[in-house]
């Protein structure tokens, strides 16, 4: 997977995620939206097969990076903890 920085200012990202489709971008924008610092935080699917959707986010608060850091973190968390329950029922 490759990041794609498109844009920052001090209080928002945009974002191209190479590779990856709705499968990442959708836990990772409502990852971001459940963070009471993220104002607002969507991506635009113009083409699913011919464009790579813009990932877009803004924070009433700290640096959208820190929160981005912080989604990414609770998302691998997660999946870990889902792997583990799969494992043991295996």
């Amino acid at each position: 997977m490759q990041v794609e920085l498109v844009s920052k200012e001090k209080d928002s990202m945009e974002l191209k995620i190479l590779d990856e489709g709705e499968t990442l971008l959708i836990p990772l924008k409502n990852q971001l939206l459940s963070d009471p610092a993220v104002a607002y935080a969507n991506y635009n699917v113009r083409h699913p097969k011919l464009d790579i959707p813009p990932f877009y986010f803004k924070v009433s608060s700290g640096k959208p990076q820190n929160a981005l850091k912080k989604a990414c973190k609770a998302l691998s968390n997660n999946y870990k903890e889902m792997l583990s329950q799969f494992n043991k029922q295996s």
